[in-house]
């Protein structure tokens, strides 16, 4: 593919220099100024970056019975498979490739090699003993001892249909778009050994999305209409074959289901016809369709399980309208609670006994906190409950089904007679730790949290398991709190004292990777731990439960992402920066020794011209804070030449977008290569990662509080560095990024030239309540009747209207359920009536991501900081950059 693309980057860069020539209307180009540069920007797109180097980390597959796991890597010399000891030290190949070839060349009658196996959903199965895995074969293939395969196109539909509903032991996921069909083939891989077989009977679990299945696989929840359904495992094997067999018997839950308060989870209309796809026999069920439940929490002993019901019945709607369905466009109707709003979803907490089927319903009243958001607490997923829900996702994905078929909560107490949980006010100023007694429903609050800033209850982690544990056969909690302004673990005991805090010190103390109460150990991500590195550099800490001084596992100047076996004993740790390929090992818990798995291997990488961007820092506009940053030049860099400055910015405060690790397919690097100097770099306010003064320093200022700094970075940088021109500043960002990127013209109209402005919340008072008043504020008043109500009141990007003077672009979804594109709606029409020139695009059936049309996205970007910034772009109707890459690229079912 490489030769491939040095003939396109060729022809696109001889489209750019006649485009080139002329200037476009109105801008003036001094004379050491950069020409845009489409064919280097061609060459490191995504798609051509991905044909350069493949895996660049690890993702261990742990072994139930042991904490051996396996992993595959993928390099430009073809996949391999490793299975490693921990305890051994040692890795070594899962299969010789070769030789696996040659039994799946006898077994198949299709020609494969080392470097092309085409092996796909590889699985542990008979207690880690085998593998199982499936190649997708040509429809028509005749495989030895398999008997003549029916017409090619009925064999199609009856792949299509048995992929659905997991019915078929050679299944397929039919053909499309042109492409051959095909149909998936089975195996067994016998570890002991090397030997595989094929498996012509197997038939793949494939889990119906409506089922939320018991951890022990013996009850499945779902929904019919409104209300809650259940049925057993012999029951479940009978649906998934045939969902409208008559033979099957279910129980209904309740009766109280009602629209907008109801036991089945909303779908979008696409997951809502992918549903009556996959389950077309049960669409027509007249107490309706199986659908997905609400969220399904387990007790660990299977008695009982919990869910949060909400009422959103006198919660506003809000819509989007589905341009392109067919044959006519549809309306999208969803509840959605706005800042300040009076009524808000109302949560309560049922329990359901399976064996009389009776239930506790716990109201929001009896919870002390205002009008809060309920969350059950869950264990941590076992490694074995995480590899089969991603298998099932995978799997689904295979087969082109829309998502579900992931794995239910379990509760984090033993038994089923406790159930914990967290409770959040409104305004996020107040959180609460409690513990509810499943049989009487009485509610007792153990620990509680305040604040004048809103509070958190883990690390960017929504789902409280990665930092809330039960120690010592519940007697003990670990509760993890940033109330000293870092974040840091305390140990209490079970009736909610306080016995000691575990961390302590001016770091931030991350996601709990794992504890082992025998060594009296616990394992987690720290960063800010070690003052001579990047403060957001993670590193995995080792502490005693008695609060003794920390160790790192993980020593070095890098940043780690860190997955961990069950017991703790082994943590796999992928290591890299911006500047240098991630490195992956296994780390011992013992703190010991550590087994070198990989390095990404960079060669045609680099080979093909990509140099690592740079990091740096700088101080914020208070000329005090620290703030920092990553640099990405163009690979034809001349420092004797005049480039402009863009800045890529998201503002925080639950996330800071700036590049830590290893990351070559960032947009950075094709939109530096154009002939811009690309910036990322942090804001007060932009993260939690740094302390708890900078993560909230935004608050109650979320439109302004991070442009002072991204202005400073700029100047500084321009300052020190004089191949920066500072007359001419791009800024581009999506989302909270958008929202920026449109203050930043508005408020320094002189000082930014140009801004790329996607979907952005430009009016956080049409945006969702939950992101708003937590990061803005909200204020709790009493109304003259005495009810309270909530005070709310945000800066609009649109006040500042009259302020535009450089060249701004909106973009926008028009299927954005997340950020409606009313956002932008809002301020494109002050940008009207300010008699502003703007420019604005829209991209029919798009929702928040941009994802099916990224590329696209990508290219319009750099042509507009081309067209503004270096006073030339590319202008005619076709994309050569895009259509060339699809000519370019084989059909991946010719080269399977």
């Amino acid at each position: 593919m490489a030769g491939n693309w040095r003939v396109i980057a060729a022809a696109v860069g001889m489209a750019a220099g006649l485009m080139a020539q002329q200037a476009a209307p109105g801008m003036t180009v001094a004379p050491e100024t950069v020409k845009p540069n489409y064919a280097l920007a061609a060459r490191f797109m995504p798609q051509p970056v991905g044909e350069m180097i493949f895996d660049t980390s690890v993702t261990p597959h742990w072994f139930a019975h042991s904490d051996k796991f396996w992993y595959s890597y993928r390099t430009t010399a073809g996949t391999d498979y490793y299975l490693v000891d921990p305890a051994r030290k040692t890795r070594t190949p899962l299969w010789d490739n070769a030789k696996l070839a040659e039994q799946l060349s006898m077994l198949t009658n299709l020609p494969y090699d080392a470097q092309h196996l085409g092996i796909e959903q590889l699985e542990l199965i008979d207690n880690d003993t085998a593998m199982s895995f499936l190649l997708a074969v040509r429809q028509d293939a005749k495989l030895p001892g398999e008997p003549t395969p029916p017409p090619i196109a009925n064999r199609r539909a009856q792949g299509q249909q048995g992929g659905a509903n997991g019915a078929t032991g050679v299944g397929g996921a039919g053909g499309n778009g042109g492409e051959p069909a095909t149909r998936d083939v089975y195996f067994r891989y016998d570890i002991a050994t090397a030997q595989v077989r094929r498996l012509d009977a197997f038939t793949p679990e494939v889990r119906p999305m409506w089922a939320q299945v018991s951890p022990d696989g013996q009850t499945v929840i779902f929904a019919r209409g409104e209300n809650l359904y259940e049925m057993d495992a012999a029951n479940f094997a009978k649906a998934e074959k045939d969902p409208a067999d008559a033979a099957i018997q279910e129980t209904q839950l309740t009766t109280d289901g009602v629209t907008r308060y109801s036991y089945a989870s909303s779908l979008t209309p696409e997951v809502e016809d992918a549903l009556k796809k996959e389950d077309k026999k049960d669409a027509d069920n007249k107490l309706g369709m199986r659908r997905p439940a609400i969220g399904i929490h387990w007790s660990q002993d299977g008695k009982k399980f919990a869910l949060v019901r909400r009422d959103e019945r006198k919660v506003a709607e809000l819509w989007v309208i589905h341009s392109l369905a067919t044959p006519r466009p549809e309306l999208e109707t969803y509840s959605y609670a706005m800042p300040g709003d009076s009524n808000v979803p109302i949560s309560e907490l049922q329990i359901f006994t399976l064996a009389d089927r009776q239930r506790v319903v716990v109201p929001e009243k009896n919870f002390p906190l205002a009008e809060p958001m309920i969350s059950i607490a869950d264990a941590p997923a076992t490694s074995v409950e995480r590899e089969r829900a991603a298998a099932m996702r995978s799997l689904r994905t295979h087969l082109h089904l829309e998502g579900g078929g992931g794995a239910s909560g379990r509760w984090l107490a033993s038994g089923s007679d406790l159930l914990y949980f967290t409770a959040t006010a409104r305004d996020f100023r107040d959180i609460d730790l409690g513990v509810i007694n499943t049989s009487t429903g009485s509610v007792k609050t153990l620990i509680q949290e305040s604040s004048n800033v809103w509070l958190d209850i883990g690390p960017n982690d929504a789902n409280n398991a990665s930092t809330l544990r039960l120690l010592d056969h519940g007697q003990q909690i670990l509760w993890w709190s940033e109330r000293d302004g870092w974040a840091h673990y305390y140990l209490y005991d079970a009736s909610g004292k306080l016995l000691h805090p575990i961390t302590h010190g001016t770091y931030m103390a991350g996601a709990l990777e794992g504890v082992d109460e025998t060594a009296g150990a616990m394992y987690f991500l720290a960063s800010g731990h070690d003052p001579k590195m990047d403060p957001y550099y993670q590193h995995l800490l080792k502490v005693g439960l008695d609060g003794s001084a920390p160790v790192d596992l993980t020593p070095g100047n890098f940043d780690h992402a860190v997955q961990a076996s069950d017991d703790a004993h082994y943590f796999v740790s992928n290591a890299s920066r911006v500047d240098s390929p991630t490195v992956s090992s296994v780390e011992d818990g013992a703190g010991v020794a550590a087994l070198k798995l990989e390095t990404a291997d960079v060669s045609r990488l680099l080979a093909a011209g990509y140099q690592y961007p740079t990091t740096f820092h700088v101080k914020a506009a208070d000329g005090i804070t620290d703030l920092y940053g990553v640099m990405y030049k163009p690979f034809d860099f001349d420092p004797h030449k005049k480039y402009p400055i863009i800045e890529y910015v998201y503002p925080g405060p639950q996330t800071e977008s700036v590049t830590k690790g290893f990351t070559p397919k960032s947009a950075s690097v094709p939109l530096a290569q154009l002939g811009f100097i690309v910036i990322e770099v942090g804001n007060r306010g932009g993260s939690p990662q740094r302390d708890k003064w900078y993560d909230s320093f935004g608050y109650g200022n979320l439109r302004d509080y991070g442009l002072a700094d991204k202005k400073a970075a700029v100047e500084e940088l321009a300052a020190e560095y004089p191949y920066i021109d500072a007359a001419r500043v791009g800024i581009w960002g999506h989302s909270g990024g958008g929202f920026m990127t449109a203050a930043a013209l508005l408020q320094y109209p002189t000082f930014f030239t140009a801004g790329w402005s996607e979907s952005g919340n430009h009016d956080n008072n049409v945006y969702n309540k939950t992101w708003s008043e937590k990061y803005d504020g909200v204020r709790r008043e009493a109304a003259k009747d005495g009810t309270l109500q909530f005070v709310y009141d945000i800066e609009k990007n649109s006040d500042l209207a009259k302020n535009l003077q450089g060249h701004l672009m909106l973009t926008t979804g028009d299927m954005d359920n997340n950020v409606s594109m009313v956002n932008t709606m809002h301020l494109a029409n002050a940008l009207i009536h300010a008699d502003k020139r703007f420019e604005m695009l829209v991209f029919p059936g798009m929702r928040h991501p941009y994802t099916p049309i990224n590329d696209y996205v990508l290219v319009r970007r750099m042509d507009f900081f081309a067209h503004w910034l270096l006073g030339a772009s590319e202008t005619g109707a076709n994309i050569l950059e895009l259509q060339n890459q699809k000519q370019a690229t084989p059909s991946k079912k010719f080269i399977e």
